[in-house]
């Protein structure tokens, strides 16, 4: 069939890859001049199988009500005149249950071990190189009552399967030694050692590159206006060049929506109403001063929920959401407060080991779902469009399976792992 894949990001990139290896004619259409220049830009670059909690759970809402007012909280919730916000945010709410997060718990877990043996296979398999560390990634806590608490969700974990060490205060400098310096003020952590860290747009991009030399077609800055509905399927889509404004309809026999945040806004046209709704992340990259002072197992900041991951000569720190609809603002107050808390924080955590005068900061959209399943199946309103999207902050620790997933999918095979598909009886 010839396939026409919405996104090149690091899902629509694997489901290319994917659809390649069934057979497929496959073309690829991206707003950008390149692949992973939105939201796979700049993450945590984490692949974070063994931390995939969802965000609801039965403390959260507690959590999101002290948070309100503050620029630099983890989560920040800023309410608009926006439907899809607030039922979104009903939606949540609703999955503030133990009972729900046990279940989301366990399906996002079976996605993360299909997708993480599929990276495995994949790397392998191309020899892709991106900054790739198999260290694990490791969760301090600045307090004894925040550890407390991460033994009790690493216990949780365990019962999914997970294999999340809880380890004292030693043991956490052992295993990262650059903690050193803010040691005394840690009460200990957790540790996934099967985890691993690595950069998902250099990833995207060699794997985009390898995909072109296999046959796949891409088209770059085109603007993606809709759907063409046939029937009950989709013939074509509209599609723009950015600069010149030409139009065309890019015909085919299968169309996968892998747009991330924008997914939504693509298929309502058809009827499809998906929950998805963006969370602006932040990130800042730092160029190290002191490569041998710097950590290289990646982390995660309980205090602050942020995430840290060597990246070669350089650090990264990502963290933090604001529901605020699709503002990509980094000149904001409310940004600026946001960005100058990641570096501040790394501050105090590594003194003088990074160059804080140029920050790179970056912001981009996850695409996020009430309970933090994406939506992986086909659309419930035309016969021929497929949906990868939703993956929220795991889209790089989902992107391969995702894209494998819906590749089985669409060749009539169901992949081997307990998850809920989209469409799926």
């Amino acid at each position: 069939m010839k396939i026409v894949v919405l996104g090149a990001g690091i899902i629509g990139i694997a489901t290319a890859w994917y659809l390649l290896d069934e057979g497929h004619e496959v073309v690829v259409v991206d707003r950008q001049p390149d692949a992973a220049l939105e939201t796979s830009f700049a993450n945590g670059a984490q692949i974070s199988v063994s931390f995939c909690e969802p965000w609801a759970n039965a403390g959260a809402p507690f959590k999101v009500a002290k948070w309100l007012l503050r620029d630099d909280s983890p989560l920040l919730f800023r309410p608009r005149l926006d439907p899809n916000q607030w039922r979104w945010g009903l939606a949540f709410l609703m999955q503030c249950t133990t009972a729900a997060f046990e279940r989301n718990v366990e399906e996002l877990v079976q996605l993360g071990r299909y997708s993480h043996e599929s990276l495995k296979e994949l790397v392998g398999r191309t020899g892709i190189e991106y900054d790739r560390l198999e260290r694990g990634i490791l969760h301090f806590f600045s307090s004894q009552a925040d550890f407390d608490n991460g033994a009790a969700g690493a216990e949780i974990m365990r019962r999914h399967g997970v294999d999340r060490r809880v380890l004292g205060r030693d043991e956490v400098l052992k295993i990262e030694p650059a903690l050193a310096t803010f040691g005394h003020r840690i009460f200990g952590g957790t540790f996934t050692p099967s985890d691993e860290s690595g950069d998902a747009k250099v990833f995207t991009q060699k794997l985009a590159r390898l995909c072109a030399e296999r046959g796949a077609l891409f088209l770059y800055e085109q603007d993606i206006l809709g759907l063409q509905r046939a029937g009950d399927g989709v013939e074509a889509v509209q599609i723009a060049h950015t600069r010149s404004g030409e139009r065309k309809a890019l015909k085919a026999d299968a169309f996968v929506a892998a747009m991330g945040s924008y997914t939504p806004e693509l298929v309502r046209p058809l009827g499809e109403f998906l929950n998805i709704y963006p969370a602006k992340g932040y990130s800042a990259t730092l160029r190290l001063k002191k490569p041998e002072a710097a950590s290289v197992v990646s982390l995660l900041d309980d205090t602050r929920k942020i995430a840290i991951s060597r990246l070669g000569d350089h650090i990264r720190i990502a963290g933090t959401a604001e529901l605020s609809g699709f503002d990509l603002n980094l000149a904001s107050a409310t940004a600026k407060v946001r960005c100058a808390a990641l570096v501040r924080r790394y501050e105090e955590l590594f003194p003088g080991v990074a160059d804080a005068s140029e920050p790179n900061y970056w912001t981009g959209l996850r695409p996020s779902t009430p309970n933090n399943i994406p939506v992986i199946g086909r659309s419930k309103k035309a016969r021929n469009l497929w949906i990868n999207a939703g993956h929220g902050t795991l889209g790089w620790t989902h992107g391969a399976g995702s894209g494998r997933a819906l590749a089985e999918l669409m060749a009539g095979r169901r992949p081997n792992m307990g998850f809920g598909f989209y469409g799926q009886v």
